[in-house]
């Protein structure tokens, strides 16, 4: 019956095709509009720094987990306003090329893993490639960086995921990395953090974590200007000593 109505109407005259046709092409254009679509980079890491970074002690265990992955024997940790304005952390190891440097911020890239096999053997402290990217999207972010071998080093100035400046510099071996103003472009996450005591907790937690496993380097923690540790390297009971009393 459907079907022989719809006979007679186009029949019945031939606008009435034209209407059914024109109807006909903006219902099949509508289901066909995309609704999903590819974020832009800024964005997704945005996304994903609301996983990786939490709070300032969040970015204190990634970047001194990077320092001890990059063979160093000396860190020091700065942080200003339990890392709210600063957490700074410099380290004597490895550091990077002028193409690692730049690299390094971007999301999935890694120098702990090649192939899918590399996950069954891993011994470093994280191999996901996400947490400077991440980082970087919250924050402003300035990297010194230079290998022992190199005569110059690398500087670079990334605010918001964007690139300010890159240039060649003089500087000593290893890498220097000051995150600034964390939360500075997400007024909510910024406005969530606990008082400046509780967040600093959170710091030392970190900080105490990382040296009580690594007691062959030593570290070092200015909070506000004041050094309250100052751990040479020795051995596990020695660590526990210095850092407990």
């Amino acid at each position: 019956i459907f079907l022989y109505r719809f006979i007679f109407f186009i029949k019945k005259t031939p606008y009435n095709f034209f209407i059914f046709a024109f109807h006909l092409n903006s219902f099949i254009s509508l289901m066909a509009a995309s609704i999903i679509q590819l974020l832009p980079d800024h964005v997704a890491n945005q996304i994903a720094a609301g996983e990786v970074v939490q709070r300032p002690a969040s970015v204190v265990k990634e970047l001194l987990e990077n320092a001890v992955d990059a063979k160093a024997t000396d860190i020091k940790l700065i942080v200003k306003e339990a890392g709210k304005t600063l957490v700074q952390v410099i380290d004597n190891g490895l550091g990077m090329n002028t193409t690692d440097a730049r690299l390094c911020f971007e999301r999935h890239a890694t120098s702990k893993i090649r192939q899918a096999e590399d996950l069954f053997d891993l011994h470093t402290k994280g191999f996901r490639g996400e947490a400077l990217a991440s980082i970087a999207a919250i924050a402003h972010v300035e990297m010194k960086t230079k290998q022992d071998q190199e005569e110059l080093g690398t500087h670079i100035v990334i605010e918001g995921s964007k690139l300010v400046t890159q240039e060649v510099a003089v500087l000593p071996k290893g890498t220097s990395f000051a995150v600034k103003n964390l939360f500075f472009n997400i007024p909510a996450r910024r406005n969530f953090l606990k008082s400046e005591t509780v967040e600093f907790r959170h710091v030392m937690d970190e900080f105490q974590r990382v040296a009580m496993a690594h007691p062959s380097i030593s570290f070092t923690l200015i909070h506000n200007g004041s050094e309250l540790y100052n751990l040479p390297s020795s051995n596990y009971r020695q660590r526990i000593v210095n850092i407990f009393g």
